[in-house]
């Protein structure tokens, strides 16, 4: 049986998936950027939990990544509507169905990459905070 976190971090990655990118998990950056852009979602650190007695609880707020990129002439303009179409995706069920208290998105900070040979590669890093709770800090 999944644990809490892998439960919300599959139900993160089915979320994105939805998106018209190339959504892949913890995979390393392929050779080829699809035209529609790909996002790489990463399981980022659940940091130090804040803990309540009785019922003993462990109260994450864990940081996944969503690395975003884009290539192509109007990368400007793809990358924009990806970070957009993300943030609704995000919006419109803010508890994954239940799964957490809350998510939420934090402002991505865009880097223009060359690459020899080829269009430039727009990227940016946007981290998630998930906020949820369970029993057992392993489970």
């Amino acid at each position: 049986m999944p644990t809490t976190r892998e439960t919300i971090l599959a139900a993160l990655h089915t979320r994105l998936s939805a998106l018209s990118a190339t959504v892949l998990r913890g995979d390393v950056l392929p050779e080829r950027v699809p035209a529609a852009g790909l996002l790489i979602l990463r399981d980022g650190e659940p940091g130090d939990p804040e803990v309540t007695l009785s019922p003993l609880r462990y109260h994450y707020q864990h940081r996944a990544e969503i690395e975003v990129i884009v290539q192509g002439a109007s990368r400007d303009t793809a990358f924009d509507s990806l970070c957009a179409n993300i943030g609704a995706a995000l919006a419109a069920d803010r508890t994954l169905g239940g799964l957490c208290d809350w998510v939420e998105a934090e402002a991505p900070q865009p880097v223009d990459l060359p690459v020899d040979g080829a269009a430039s590669l727009k990227a940016a890093v946007i981290p998630v905070v998930l906020h949820y709770s369970t029993a057992d800090p392993l489970g």
